[in-house]
């Protein structure tokens, strides 16, 4: 397995990999996504892939500047998501995948590496846990559309 940093050569397997975890409101949403982040100095993905160059998973990451909830430093990688294809889930893949995000946020001057998932969303939680990630806290988010009358 190989570890490869998301660009134009490779753009086709990470949107087929990514549409499986976002599927997107439009056919080239995820092709727009990952020019942005071909170009970008604070975006990076990362593909996992097997010997005959077939695409087993993805990990996203950004550079982020604001407060991150549970983190005492600035800047902190920020592991926006990270998908493996069932068929190969359980394999170290998901691993590899944030060795690179952790080099990669080490190399942009960061000390902490960060995520986030739904409440609901057990199996993400017990991976991020056995990735070694540990829980800093629960936020439950509030919305309230404005209108002009109150």
């Amino acid at each position: 397995m190989k570890i490869k940093k998301l660009s134009k050569s490779n753009l086709y397997l990470w949107t087929g990999l990514r549409k499986q975890l976002w599927p997107a409101p439009s056919e080239t949403a995820n092709e727009s996504d990952g020019e942005e982040i071909i170009r970008s100095a604070h975006l990076v993905s990362f593909i996992a892939l097997d010997d005959d160059d077939k695409g087993l998973g993805f990990a996203d990451a950004s550079i982020r500047n604001d407060y991150v909830n549970g983190c005492s430093d600035s800047p902190v990688a920020f592991l926006e998501g990270i998908f493996v294809t069932p068929s190969c889930r359980g394999r170290g893949v998901a691993k590899q995948l944030i060795d690179a995000v952790q080099s990669w946020g080490l190399e942009k001057g960061c000390k902490e590496l960060a995520s986030d998932t739904a409440l609901d969303n057990v199996t993400s939680q017990k991976v991020h846990n056995a990735l070694g990630f540990k829980e800093t806290e629960k936020v439950v988010f509030f919305k309230k559309e404005l209108t002009k009358s109150f």
